[in-house]
């Protein structure tokens, strides 16, 4: 029988110290894993190969008053959402959510490894990350502790066996933190990925936006025509995400490349994204795409879309939110069925243990209906978490 949820946050975060998951890593590579170390202000910090030490930032925050945020002398057994997954049913409990889908933390493999150089161990890193999760962190309740598998963003092959291994072990969705094939723009090699993911149904997200940046010069998609240099246009792609901001000019990317005239079905989640720039951002890309196409064909061999790039974008894409007042108030503009609230704890902005208080507030006046599927219905449909 499926679970009645009542209250999802469809984005917060393991918060846990990686000698959790560092156990796991194979014996050769276990020398290079991240360590916890002791800071000299008191707190802690995390040592790794090609990284600098990382601390814990404004990550571990959640049920502090704003006079009381401090960077320094933090430490991961002291505070909320650092703790065993018991401890976390337990918090989402005081904070009345059902389930929360759970993105790496600092102390999480995401940000920590990215620095190793060695692919194999960094590949090697990624696995023990995940089985942690799966074999043991989400094996506690499943439908309450949904945690996102994270994808190696260093090629297209390891992206899709991790991706395989995550279902493996229970996983019900992954993160990509980069094109599939690990580079900053879509490449024809991607749609192997999606295809993969379409195959599988294995819902895709992104938090925030890809990490992976376009280098200097570099285009955000690979254009049939590439002129002269003295002659190159500015980019097409990044005019038309020009009005928008985090996970913008990814989500063009993918739209200019055509990725969903090959693959209908696929759906991507933005996490932690917000709301309120998403409607200008939709109505100045279709304006620039229209004043722009016909140049970007004759020059670049651009072919026109099919449809208008906002049309993609509103099919394709859901965006997650945290606290977004006008966001909510423009939430037609953007569609209530493509909306997912996340509480971000224990981060800075969580309002733990008083999410439903605050998001109340927030929703006042807004239909019930709509409420729903903005804190529970659409991340429902989107996670695959009724069958």
């Amino acid at each position: 029988m499926a679970r009645a949820y009542n209250f999802i946050s469809a984005d917060a975060h393991i918060e846990v110290p990686c000698e959790h998951w560092t156990p796991r890593v194979e014996k050769k590579y276990r020398d290079i894993a991240p360590r916890r170390i002791l800071l000299p202000n008191g707190g802690d910090g995390f040592l790794v190969e090609g990284s600098p030490i990382y601390s814990g930032g404004m990550n571990l925050y959640a049920g502090l008053t704003p006079e009381k945020f401090s960077p320094i002398g933090l430490k991961w057994d002291e505070m909320p959402g650092t703790g065993s997954a018991e401890q976390r049913l337990r918090e989402q409990d005081q904070d009345g959510v059902d389930a929360e889908i759970l993105y790496p933390g600092v102390g999480g493999v995401r940000g920590l490894t990215r620095g190793i150089r060695d692919n194999n161990a960094y590949n090697a890193m990624v696995r023990a990350y995940n089985g942690w999760l799966g074999e043991e962190y989400c094996a506690v309740d499943r439908d309450r502790l949904i945690a996102v598998g994270c994808l190696p963003e260093r090629g297209l092959d390891d992206a899709i066996e991790e991706m395989e291994y995550c279902a493996k072990v229970g996983l019900k969705t992954v993160e990509l933190a980069a094109f599939p094939s690990g580079k900053a723009y879509p490449t024809p090699e991607d749609d192997k990925f999606w295809a993969t993911a379409v195959n599988m149904k294995m819902p895709v997200t992104v938090h925030v936006a890809f990490m992976k940046r376009l280098g200097r010069g570099e285009a955000a998609i690979k254009y049939p025509k590439v002129p002269e240099e003295h002659q190159r246009p500015a980019d097409y792609v990044t005019r038309l995400a020009r009005y928008g901001i985090r996970g913008a000019l990814n989500a063009v990317q993918l739209v200019m490349a055509g990725t969903f005239d090959r693959f209908p079905s696929l759906r991507i989640y933005w996490a932690e994204n917000q709301l309120g720039w998403i409607p200008i951002y939709l109505e100045q890309m279709d304006h620039n795409y229209l004043r722009h196409r016909h140049w970007v064909e004759r020059i670049l061999g651009l072919k026109p879309l099919k449809r208008l790039p906002s049309e993609y974008i509103r099919e394709h894409m859901y965006w997650g939110f945290f606290n977004d007042p006008i966001g909510v108030r423009l939430r037609h503009e953007v569609g209530v069925d493509r909306i997912l609230w996340g509480a971000d704890f224990p981060h800075v902005e969580s309002e733990w243990p008083n999410s439903r208080k605050v998001l109340a507030e927030r929703f006042e006046g807004v239909p019930e209906e709509e409420q729903h599927k903005m804190v529970v219905g659409n991340a429902i449909e989107f996670f695959r978490l009724n069958g």
